[in-house]
């Protein structure tokens, strides 16, 4: 019961302190929980205070045995040592046991993402026929246009639309607002999306300012938008893995690729570290040996 007390307060933190996102802070609370999970099985009287850092270790070693991949374990980690750092700060312990603890070693892996062939087969596939297709052509157009999360996308509000000024406002995660540029396309057909097919529906109360509606006058779901884009992506034939964070992957490298500026982009999509935006920056080999060659000093040929 003592772990719960301090998970419920841990969660309190998160909310009202860090300021994080509920999908955030249900993988932090996922993570403590397969902890304790853990701890019941192995170390029944394990508390907060007497847990060291070879407990933590151990049950690394039984996460890594259930098949975790690396990635997921890294995650498991960062979430264990947030809940420990906080423990400390609460002076509800002295010493972080986390403080040591090792993430594994991951491969970086480059995000999947579409050209500009492949998007535009995405929204060929859609029935222009119907209300629904015409809106989601809308939503396939923003989430490339401005590298949105699905989070983001199905939160858009009409009042946060500046298309004088050519930007759009977003709530990203941990509440965070940013302005976003957007396109002459997008903004095009966001306005024919909302005075066409928008103000034919009979709309919810509390949904009114929302962007992207329903058929019943309700905001859309993250698990609609993702289905939208599946069934699309089978109608074009596309073997890919696609999902609504495909088209954020391709915005942030088209830009990358087209010469934007890292912090830029970075700013863009609302990156904490600049080191996330990088990712984007899968440039191939040989343009990297070339650049290198060309402008390191070390590198360069002596007359």
């Amino acid at each position: 019961m003592i772990w719960q007390n301090y998970i419920k307060n841990f969660n309190s933190y998160l909310k009202l302190e860090k300021s994080l996102s509920n999908n955030s802070i249900e993988a932090y609370l996922h993570d403590i929980e397969k902890f304790t999970q853990f701890k019941e099985f192995s170390y029944p009287a394990l508390t907060p205070q007497n847990t060291e850092l070879k407990h933590l270790q151990d049950f690394i070693k039984w996460i890594n045995e259930t098949g975790l991949n690396a990635r997921s374990q890294s995650r498991i980690i960062s979430g264990i040592k947030a809940f420990f750092k906080y423990l400390v700060l609460e002076d509800i312990i002295e010493k972080n046991p986390a403080e040591l603890l090792e993430s594994p070693k991951i491969g970086r892996k480059l995000p999947d993402t579409l050209n500009i062939i492949e998007i535009d087969s995405l929204i060929a596939a859609i029935d222009l026929s119907t209300p629904e297709g015409n809106r989601n052509k809308v939503i396939l157009e923003t989430l490339y246009s401005c590298g949105l999360r699905v989070s983001e996308l199905v939160n858009l509000k009409i009042t946060n639309l500046h298309f004088k000024e050519e930007f759009i406002l977003i709530e990203g995660k941990g509440n965070k607002e940013r302005m976003i540029p957007i396109g002459k396309v997008a903004m095009k057909l966001i306005n024919n999306y909302i005075s066409k097919n928008r103000i034919h529906l009979k709309i919810k109360k509390g949904h009114e300012d929302y962007v992207f509606l329903n058929r019943r006058g309700a905001k859309l779901t993250r698990v609609m938008i993702f289905t939208i884009i599946k069934l699309l992506a089978e109608k074009a034939g596309l073997k890919k893995h696609i999902s609504p964070h495909t088209f954020r992957h391709s915005f942030a490298s088209d830009l990358i690729d087209g010469g934007a500026n890292l912090r830029a982009v970075q700013d863009m999509l609302g990156h904490e570290s600049i080191t996330t935006t990088e990712i984007y920056t899968h440039l191939d080999r040989e343009f990297l040996r070339d650049n290198i060659l060309a402008f390191h000093p070390r590198a360069k040929k002596r007359k």
